[in-house]
């Protein structure tokens, strides 16, 4: 087959000098190009190390921003936060300083790191010591239960940063990878875990901390061996690939947790998922007005926490719900209906994981006179009609319930019906029919004169 001038054209326009034939797309994904000078990307990476200076007054402003971001649960706050904290600097050193095996650079980093994240931890703790305000928002709750996913964001995220960093033209990543791979709000949470004394918090946070700094790092040591970083000190091949071991070591280390939290967040996420969809079709489609949710994953067995505003449901009616929640795919799960409104507003406040609709104290308040007057109230639609038949001398009738005095220290439910007549009425007949017809068995007939 012969070639025309186009296809010859190209084929030596991809021909190497040396004979040998260039791959356009491996061309096209090169970060060789557009690199900055090695020399210099080592000179900026070293600078940003130290906290002395501006740095230091930086870091405390960030942290101080940071907590108070957490503390009134403002995102906008705690992206500034984010933005603003040099806490990369010594993270990308110590990448930078595996990657070329300069280890006076790597125990700068780690050193500044750590002081960095001690501060940071006292500072935070400090402040929300001294908060008058220590409820726990979402902002804070969020970084408490990390998984492989923030595992993914801190990798990609510091490869995304080490890559703008060995630019000539830096562009714009900067600021995005600061903002996803979040370093100051963990760090501060954690704080928060110190001055709460919630050991669960500051385990949560400071592993996502961790995760972030560590993952961060092995993407600089990556990006850093792919473009050839000349090395500081020259190493045995033997103490290199013990040097590879550890980090492969340390990867499984921080992985495995990882997992086990994701696949943990899956199997919450299902339960929420099934326990939504148990709730609409229960309660939600048939019209009750639903003022109060807490779904509980973590507990033994796991609980689904609910109140109404109005609806009031029976021991027998609530026990029916819960042999439900077994067909529903909710094993080893119990569903509390909680009907005590004096202590539902406090209940719905106090308890940051729990969903509220917007219903205020007021609606409380009605929700619970409305119960007290239910309890005073015979609600039957058909009883005044079966009694007008059976006992068509009546003229006219209201019956209550009320509550009597048995003891000093006890009382007792009472039924009581009023009536007026013209004609003489058999009121033992009427007592023994309406205490059978409600199921009341202390029953008074009271006579209304005309």
């Amino acid at each position: 087959m012969l070639f025309d001038d186009e296809q010859w054209h190209y084929a030596l326009t991809v021909l190497k000098t040396d004979g040998n034939m260039s791959n356009p797309f491996l061309d096209f994904i090169n970060l060789h190009n557009g690199e900055e000078d090695k020399k210099k990307v080592l000179e900026n990476v070293t600078a940003s190390i130290s906290f002395r200076g501006s740095n230091f007054w930086i870091l405390a402003c960030a942290i101080i921003i940071a907590s108070v971001g957490l503390n009134v649960n403002s995102t906008a706050v705690i992206i500034g936060a984010m933005l603003i904290s040099p806490l990369m600097g010594p993270i990308v050193g110590a990448g930078m300083a595996l990657g070329t095996y300069d280890f006076v650079l790597l125990k700068k980093s780690v050193k500044n790191l750590f002081i960095a994240t001690v501060v940071g931890l006292l500072v935070s703790a400090l402040y929300f010591f001294v908060s008058p305000f220590k409820e726990v928002q979402s902002e804070l709750l969020s970084r408490t239960a990390p998984n492989i996913y923030d595992v993914l964001i801190a990798f990609f995220g510091g490869l995304v940063g080490v890559i703008a960093i060995t630019r000539v033209e830096k562009g714009n990543p900067i600021p995005g990878v600061a903002i996803a791979t979040a370093l100051m709000p963990p760090l501060c949470t954690a704080g928060y875990g110190i001055a709460t004394f919630n050991l669960s918090y500051f385990a949560g946070a400071f592993y996502l901390y961790t995760i972030n700094c560590f993952f961060i790092c092995i993407a600089t040591f990556l990006v850093i061996k792919y473009l050839k970083y000349p090395t500081a000190t020259v190493i045995e091949k033997k103490r290199e690939q013990k040097i590879r071991n550890g980090i492969t070591a340390l990867i499984i280390i921080m992985v495995v947790p990882s997992f086990y939290l994701a696949y943990n967040l899956y199997n919450e996420k299902k339960f929420v998922k099934t326990a939504e969809d148990f709730i609409s079709t229960e309660f939600g489609n048939k019209g009750y007005t639903l003022i109060y949710k807490k779904l509980n994953y973590q507990s033994l067995p796991k609980t689904i926490d609910i109140a109404f505003l109005t609806k009031k449901f029976t021991p027998a009616e609530i026990e029916q719900f819960n042999k439900k929640l077994l067909a529903a795919g909710l094993t080893g799960t119990k569903l509390n209906i909680k009907q005590n409104g004096l202590n539902l507003q406090s209940e719905m406040m106090d308890d940051p994981r729990a969903s509220k609709n917007e219903v205020g104290e007021k609606d409380i308040i009605i929700s619970s006179l409305s119960s007290e007057i239910s309890r005073y109230k015979v609600e039957d639609a058909t009883l005044m009609q079966e009694m007008k038949i059976l006992f068509p001398e009546l003229e006219t009738v209201s019956v209550a319930k009320t509550q009597q005095l048995v003891k000093a220290d006890s009382t007792a439910s009472q039924i009581i019906l009023v009536y007026t007549a013209e004609k003489s009425v058999d009121t033992e007949k009427l007592r023994n029919w309406l205490s059978a017809r409600l199921g009341e068995n202390n029953t008074v007939i009271v006579a209304e004169q005309q």
